[in-house]
């Protein structure tokens, strides 16, 4: 058996462990395999990074069972949601405010927001020469459904100084080394991107509590950013007079050059800049990739698309290398940040190897690039049109 058959077989008894141990409101009964699908790839078990086969993403809103998984810790296993709270301080706070996850439920109206999470990496195997990392492909994403407060109304509510520049998260995640003063990550976003109304404290996912792996009971959901600005396990915010300075907020962590580089470069940290908003990116979730079908038969093809904080304005189809390419019917997102689903359908009409490929464009008109757009010593926001392949007999 090698090392990711024999991850794959020990993954539901350690999940069962780890959500056993949990006291609260979440449910000690519930079998940890439910949210797990057995397809779902697993890259490491310490910390857990486990991506989603691009197929099992053709939910118009990603199922917990098929949602990517990216730590950078170990897990906690002291949680109580009854005794769990949230702090508010920092130089920008003239009074540090502590809120029980009770009170933020009673004391705030709820908001539910379809967003975009993706790693930073998603798509980083393609970099050449290879960037340090997980070797995500492009399952590193999904679009699930958030109910919470929203951040800017509890920092209202707490009252913060007009000199405020960033907001940085901390969580009770465990540092691999054991050390329990080392903080695992701590990162943020600028003052203006906190207070978005999209932006939450989220206790429930699809409607139900948020899973221990995706940040049981709080976690801060930043729609459209890295998804390493959405802490899991949150237990304190600070309001920062300065960008954030937590660990992996520092180059080369989520940062990319100033200005292109040649592939291999060292980039000294001085010459990186943190990623912000995402860029425009498609995947193509129907058919899956080394499908079959028969000559001249009509493929309908499906998928979704998404751009940081912008709109998707059009996404195209090219079954003959990018030569040409032909637009599919887009459908508008359920809200600000949310993917847009598109389908369209191509016909082959001889025998033979095909790839489809899908290019998305934003509403900027900043279109997807047909190979990797830049190499980064990272492996950063490859945003390349993805492609499948198809047999015509």
């Amino acid at each position: 058996m090698n090392r990711t058959s024999a991850l794959h077989a020990i993954l539901p008894a350690l999940l069962f462990l780890v959500t056993h141990s949990v006291i609260g409101q979440y449910d000690v009964n519930q079998d940890p395999t439910d949210w797990k699908n057995p397809e779902m790839i697993v890259h490491n078990d310490r910390p857990w990074n486990i991506e989603t086969p691009v197929h099992l993403l053709d939910d118009a809103f990603t199922p917990i069972d098929k949602m990517f998984v990216r730590n950078n810790g170990l897990m906690p296993t002291d949680l109580n949601a009854e005794e769990w709270t949230l702090t508010i301080e920092g130089e920008s706070v003239p009074t540090s405010k502590t809120y029980t996850l009770a009170e933020l439920k009673s004391k705030f109206k709820h908001y539910t927001y379809a967003l975009v999470l993706e790693c930073g990496g998603n798509g980083r195997s393609e970099m050449n020469p290879p960037a340090t990392g997980n070797q995500w492909s492009y399952g590193a994403v999904n679009c699930g459904k958030w109910t919470g407060v929203r951040l800017r109304d509890v920092l209202e509510d707490v009252g913060i100084s007009d000199d405020a520049v960033y907001v940085g998260y901390y969580g009770t995640d465990k540092h691999l080394s054991g050390d329990p003063k080392k903080v695992v990550i701590s990162r943020g976003v600028p003052i203006s991107k906190a207070m978005e109304n999209e932006t939450l404290i989220a206790f429930a996912l699809n409607g139900e509590d948020i899973p221990i792996v995706h940040g049981y009971p709080l976690r801060l959901v930043v729609g459209g950013w890295p998804a390493s600005a959405s802490g899991k396990w949150l237990s304190k915010l600070v309001v920062r007079d300065q960008v954030h300075d937590g660990p992996k907020m520092e180059a080369p962590s989520y940062s990319v050059p100033k200005h292109p580089v040649a592939p291999g470069t060292e980039v000294p940290k001085e010459d990186m800049m943190i990623i912000e908003s995402m860029p425009v990116k498609s995947v193509i979730t129907y058919p899956k990739t080394g499908a079959i079908v028969k000559n001249g038969q009509e493929i309908k093809v499906r998928g979704h698309a998404w751009a940081g904080d912008l709109k998707v304005s059009k996404v195209e189809l090219s079954t003959d290398y990018g030569q040409t390419w032909e637009k599919v019917n887009l459908m508008e997102p359920i809200n600000r940040l949310s993917w847009q689903d598109f389908n369209g359908s191509v016909v082959l009409k001889e025998p033979g190897y095909y790839e489809i490929w899908v290019r998305a464009t934003d509403e900027n008109g900043k279109s997807q690039p047909m190979v990797v757009p830049g190499w980064n010593p990272r492996g950063y926001l490859n945003n390349a049109t993805h492609r499948i392949a198809v047999k015509v007999e």
